[in-house]
């Protein structure tokens, strides 16, 4: 009986088939697959998505995104588009795709309830964070998220939150010590000071690490932040890049000098990160007290440290921190009676509020914090891929491009969805027609916040810390810092633009968008502060 021949190939055997064809032949037959496979992907995504209206095309490379980019007020765009085409629509996307927005509370509620299964990160978005904080927490998916984020959450519970409220005022009295410093050699009562210094306040509280800003000294993390906003023309760079890499996402993998700036990042976080891990595990190993030895995040984790753990911030959520503590300064300061109010509350109260105190006992704080994070979320938009065929509901109807209406629109696999964050936090039709005022009184009150604005799931019916599965794991360390740090603030400076309440504020772009004065060099925010007396 013969034995069948299997033929075996080899690299040898298809170098041979393909000399035989053609190069030009076997090029053609890859390029009509390819076609094929595009072709048949965007069929079957067009018999399965619901078409909906939207704005009109303006480039087949970048549709409107170009625009969104380059825009100062993004959010507004996107509201925009809601009024005309309702609660779900399309908008033109990069190469002819259509990208799906959701400005519906009920179907952004479905969304987060299917993030890391249903909805994942885009190519883009994975190639980005990969370049600037390695795989970890952020890039992963289903499973893998869930076990990482569980190995992460002791670091974030309530009682090492409360642990680090000591740390909070620590940073904080740095911060008005150096103020203090400076008001005391100006020749009169106040002083103009850069308010970026409160990087300062995350990284010792965040890392066990001082950055050295408010001694004078210029630390390297910032300096590549900053890198990105400095001026007009960097901005621009950046609004190109982003564009190319939305594009074709290896153009994150392709050396150039921003990519360098973001391996510069990696690093120096890498080695900071490292130094704390290494002191850290010293000290444990030393059997240090409890007291000395959870003095950070990373100190919290060690306790917990296992095979699985990732034991660093990432650095979007360090200066994300930053920023929000920013805004509310300006905000003080362009209402100087919110400010009084603010303080006046905190004086009344007396010394500084515990963990427990700073949650419950001062609500003129907690409608402050929360309107600033309302009004200025760091991340103003959240875009994934569908992974999955999903139909997501709608709490109203909206009107199809063929015209009919629906209460519900059908998502093919490989479909891009956008949750406007910043629309969402400061719509009109969500948030009443003073949506973009900043009025903490709105929290104080039983009828401050509306009916649609309750339709919202998320921390206190905001957008800004996500929902589902991908809430922000740091929420209650942000909030607990934020309010600790800004009620030291004011207790003890009466804060002012430098050029008046009026002062236009634009958004620089960059890693991430912070403000920046009108007209200012870089990404300045100075503010005009003396002493309260």
């Amino acid at each position: 009986m013969k034995t069948p021949h299997i033929p075996v190939f080899s690299p040898f055997s298809l170098w041979t088939t393909v000399r035989s064809v053609g190069p030009f032949n076997v090029a053609c037959l890859f390029a009509t697959l390819w076609a094929f496979v595009k072709v048949s992907r965007a069929l079957r995504w067009r018999l399965k998505t619901t078409q909906l209206r939207g704005p009109p095309r303006i480039s087949f490379m970048y549709g409107v995104a170009h625009k969104l980019v380059a825009s100062q007020d993004t959010g507004g765009m996107y509201e925009h588009w809601a009024t005309e085409y309702g609660v779900a629509y399309m908008v033109p996307g990069i190469l002819g795709q259509a990208v799906v927005v959701l400005c519906d509370p009920r179907a952004i509620a479905h969304f987060y309830a299917r993030e890391t299964w249903t909805y994942v990160q885009t190519p883009f978005t994975l190639g980005l964070l990969e370049a600037l904080i390695d795989r970890g927490l952020l890039s992963s998916h289903g499973e893998d998220h869930r076990r990482q984020r569980k190995a992460l959450m002791p670091g974030f519970s309530n009682v090492a939150i409360r642990k680090l409220t000591s740390v909070f005022y620590d940073s904080a009295y740095k911060a008005k010590g150096a103020w203090d410093t400076a008001i005391e050699s100006s020749k009169d009562a106040n002083v103009v000071i850069e308010v970026q210094n409160c990087l300062d306040t995350i990284g010792i509280a965040g890392f066990s690490h001082d950055f050295g800003s408010l001694d004078g000294k210029r630390a390297s993390v910032t300096e590549v932040f900053d890198t990105f906003g400095t001026n007009q023309r960097a901005s621009t760079v950046n609004q190109f890049f982003i564009l190319c890499a939305l594009a074709f996402p290896i153009v994150t993998k392709i050396p150039t000098k921003r990519t360098n700036l973001f391996k510069q990042l990696n690093v120096t976080m890498g080695e900071i990160s490292n130094e704390l891990l290494i002191r850290s595990r010293r000290e444990k190993d030393a059997s240090m007290s409890e007291r000395d030895e959870e003095k950070s995040i990373i100190g919290l984790l060690i306790k917990s440290e296992g095979q699985d753990a990732e034991l660093h911030m990432s650095k979007e959520e360090v200066v994300a921190q930053m920023k929000v503590l920013l805004w509310a300064l300006i905000e003080l300061s362009r209402h100087p009676d919110v400010q009084s109010s603010l303080r006046e509350e905190l004086l009344v109260f007396g010394a500084d509020p515990t963990y427990d105190q700073l949650k419950a006992n001062l609500p003129y704080l907690d409608a402050v914090v929360h309107e600033v994070l309302r009004l200025h979320p760091p991340v103003v938009e959240i875009l994934r891929l569908a992974a999955a065929d999903d139909v997501i509901p709608l709490s109203e109807l909206v009107r199809t491009k063929s015209g009919e209406m629906t209460d519900s629109i059908s998502i093919a696999k490989g479909t891009f969805i956008t949750i406007p964050v910043a629309a969402i936090n400061r719509s009109l039709a969500i948030w009443g027609p003073d949506a973009k005022e900043f009025k903490p009184d709105r929290w104080l009150t039983q009828d401050g916040i509306n009916g649609k604005a309750k339709e919202v799931q998320g921390h206190r019916h905001l957008l800004t810390f996500v929902d589902g599965p991908r809430m922000c794991l740091g929420k209650e360390f942000a909030i607990t810092e934020f309010k600790a740090v800004l009620s030291v603030l004011v207790k003890n400076f009466v804060f002012e633009m430098r050029d008046g309440p009026d002062t236009p504020i634009e958004v620089a772009s960059g890693l991430l968008p912070r403000p920046r004065v009108v007209g200012e060099d870089g990404i300045g925010v100075p503010l005009r502060v003396r002493r309260y007396e």
